[in-house]
């Protein structure tokens, strides 16, 4: 297999966290926000650009709230907007050619098996399992859905309706457990302390008002619609989500649990192996061939790591020692990383 280059992401380490309490009472979905179930649920940050301080920030804000009980996982997303419209109304359509709101979610961290859920202005929903991400071979899994599911939309204006007064829309999401177990830890829902993986993304298209419709605006030079703008929770240094390695840490407590979370050192570990593993991946593209020179990898950065590399002619394995020295981390040509109990 020759494998592709993995470009790496102009960021420095720092994923967004969010304590998710758990809900004091079962939810009515209707797309709306504001009501007491909510109240208890602390607003991310605002959205930022998928490139992080590379680019602007984003002039419309957008923010999300997340509870959790023993059968869902619960989001609410609020967006500020002035044109509400969508065209897509077919289950598993590609979402984000609409205006959309995104979930990517990862149980266990390894950056494989993971699901992303994609929902439009008309409540129509795409919801996909990855395998690997793309840069990895993929593939998505479109027939995959998630059983149970419940959605809602609100719009605070009119949908398809340049001259109402459109103010925002929203969105209520309740995902079962039980779906999500499938790529779980141990195959169960998460316990109270632990974390999983998440982000959300925005995807908002440039659009005019012709003939009384909302159009993409159409770039001259090439005869193409501009590109989107990608606004996320936890940037990625790069226009590619499929990088779950940078999603934000979504900490599972009880309603009155703790408020402070501080990124584990064994996560900064395995940063810096996927950091290795950029690069390795990089000089495979550029030389037909991976490198056990891990200095040359190395570079001139510093690293808390003193990592090992084992290769074979077309893969390669990538190991360092847990920050308490009871276990060993390990990342491998396709982007897999792992854990196993026991020091180097």
């Amino acid at each position: 297999m020759n494998y592709s280059g993995v470009p790496e992401p102009n960021i420095t380490y720092d994923p967004k966290h969010y304590m998710c309490r758990r809900a004091a009472g079962p939810l009515v979905l209707d797309g709306r926000v504001d009501k007491p179930f909510w109240a208890a649920a602390d607003w991310t940050d605002d959205f930022v650009d998928i490139e992080g301080d590379l680019r602007p920030r984003p002039w419309k804000q957008t923010r999300v709230k997340m509870l959790w009980d023993d059968e869902y996982f619960y989001f609410a997303a609020d967006m500020v907007e002035d044109q509400i419209w969508a065209t897509l109304t077919e289950r598993d359509s590609v979402i984000f050619y609409d205006n959309d709101f995104e979930i990517f979610i990862d149980p266990d961290g390894d950056t494989h098996q993971y699901y992303e859920f994609e929902i439009n202005a008309l409540n129509t929903v795409w919801d996909l399992l990855l395998v690997k991400p793309y840069r990895d071979g993929g593939p998505a899994v479109n027939g995959w859905d998630i059983n149970g599911l419940k959605t809602a939309v609100y719009i605070d204006g009119e949908l398809n309706n340049p001259a109402a007064e459109n103010r925002r829309w929203s969105v209520e999401v309740a995902i079962p457990w039980k779906s999500l177990r499938e790529c779980a830890p141990e195959g169960r829902g998460p316990l109270t302390g632990e974390f999983w993986r998440v982000n959300f993304s925005r995807v908002e298209w440039r659009t005019e008002v012709v003939d009384g419709e909302y159009r993409k605006v159409i770039n001259p030079e090439t005869g193409k619609s501009y590109p989107e703008d990608n606004w996320v929770w936890s940037p990625m240094g790069l226009i590619n989500m499929h990088y779950p390695e940078l999603w934000g840490y979504v900490v599972f407590t009880d309603e009155d649990g703790p408020a402070t979370f501080e990124i584990p050192q064994d996560e900064h570990i395995k940063w810096e192996l996927r950091r290795l593993y950029y690069r390795e991946r990089n000089y495979y593209e550029s030389h037909g061939a991976f490198t056990a020179d891990v200095k040359l990898l190395m570079g001139e950065d510093a690293w808390r790591i003193q990592p090992t590399i084992e290769l074979t002619s077309r893969m390669f394995q990538i190991s360092a020692s847990s920050s308490d020295g009871s276990a060993t981390f390990y990342i491998r040509e396709d982007g897999k990383l792992w854990r196993e109990n026991g020091g180097k």
